[in-house]
């Protein structure tokens, strides 16, 4: 006798404010035999976080992110097609709250540009691994973070 497996939630159909996806940009470049990661400002809170966005039609999540890292902090590179794992937070909407699910996909950055669309409203800075882990608020994401190994992207697809 099999028993029917139950979603720790319940999903309403069809709401905005049920649990959302967003796809996330770890942008990260390789400075001596360091690894250092580039976090973006929020434009509500001024946070430091993962450049990311909501899913696009017809883009693979990780061109989404790719995307979202040069709207965002105006970094170009190649994108894995490996999600790294998935962080949790709360995104303040206009009227309420909504539970978003970010997942994380791996950018190696090749090109940081001067000019990009948010540069207006974001600040980019480069830290190093560790201090980039401390910075963000989501303990799954300073666990991805600080674990990140750049040597494992053999097994991810670039795209």
């Amino acid at each position: 006798m099999s028993i029917p497996q139950q979603l720790p939630i319940r999903l309403r159909v069809g709401k905005k404010t049920d649990v959302r996806s967003q796809f996330a940009a770890l942008c990260f470049r390789n400075s001596g035999a360091d690894t250092e990661i580039c976090l973006i400002t929020s434009r509500g809170t001024g946070r430091w976080v993962l450049p990311k966005g909501w899913p696009m039609h017809k883009i693979t999540p990780a061109s989404a992110a790719a995307r979202e890292a040069w709207e965002e902090a105006g970094l170009t590179g190649v994108a894995f097609d490996h999600c790294m794992g998935a962080y949790s937070y709360i995104k303040p909407l206009k009227e309420k709250r909504a539970p978003v699910i970010a997942m994380v996909y791996p950018l190696h950055v090749i090109s940081e540009h001067a000019h990009w669309p948010e540069r207006k409203q974001r600040k980019r800075q480069w830290f190093p691994q560790a201090e980039a882990a401390r910075l963000v608020a989501e303990p799954e994401l300073q666990n991805m973070i600080r674990n990140f190994d750049p040597s494992v992207l053999g097994y991810g697809r670039p795209l």
